[in-house]
């Protein structure tokens, strides 16, 4: 079977992240408790969205992460520098009363990879997301697709900033999310050094 997260509808990302998320949080509970007697269980969770999109896409996770009680942050990386989305999902980290999982989609898997390094950070949840090893880029890994490989709508870069091609963007990023909810900005979000 051919994986194309594109293809995944936008109500089966929200369960399996919602379900990937917990699964984690869950077992860590366990976890500590066993080595530590402890009865300490993570309740901070921090989502970091991915290059070219913004927050707005974890609604549906933040949600059902709330329902069940959990304390949520949703990142508001500006995506001009890998250093600069660090620094700002480290200051949501900082934010935490207590232990953290840090959950990242796309892009956002090489930012959590980075900040993950916080001795809050209980641990890492990658949703279809990049986890660089060391010299790794984002760029690195997406320039040579296998053949058939879903592809970004990536535009040359225009000022060192690399915009998205708008007629490609809504197959690409939102193909089963309504107009409503598609804004037409997305796709002019610009990202630097991805």
């Amino acid at each position: 079977m051919k994986n194309n997260g594109i293809a995944m509808g936008v109500k089966t990302r929200i369960i399996y992240g919602a379900l990937a998320i917990l699964t984690i949080i869950l077992s860590m509970g366990e976890n500590t408790m066993a080595q530590t007697k402890s009865t300490t269980v993570v309740r901070n969770i921090v989502l970091v969205h991915g290059g070219f999109v913004d927050g707005s896409g974890w609604e549906g996770v933040y949600n059902v992460l709330k329902k069940d009680g959990y304390t949520v942050t949703i990142v508001r990386n500006p995506t001009i520098s890998l250093a600069d989305d660090v620094a700002v999902t480290k200051r949501a980290i900082a934010a935490q009363n207590g232990p953290v999982i840090l959950v990242g989609h796309s892009y956002g898997g090489a930012v959590i990879t980075e900040a993950g390094n916080d001795p809050k950070v209980a641990g890492l949840v990658y949703i279809a997301a990049f986890a660089l090893d060391k010299g790794e880029s984002v760029s690195s890994l997406i320039k040579d697709p296998p053949p058939g490989a879903p592809v970004p709508p990536i535009l040359p870069p225009v000022d060192g900033f690399l915009l998205l091609d708008k007629a490609k963007f809504p197959a690409s990023f939102a193909a089963d999310v309504s107009a409503r909810k598609r804004p037409n900005s997305w796709p002019t979000r610009k990202c630097r050094g991805v």
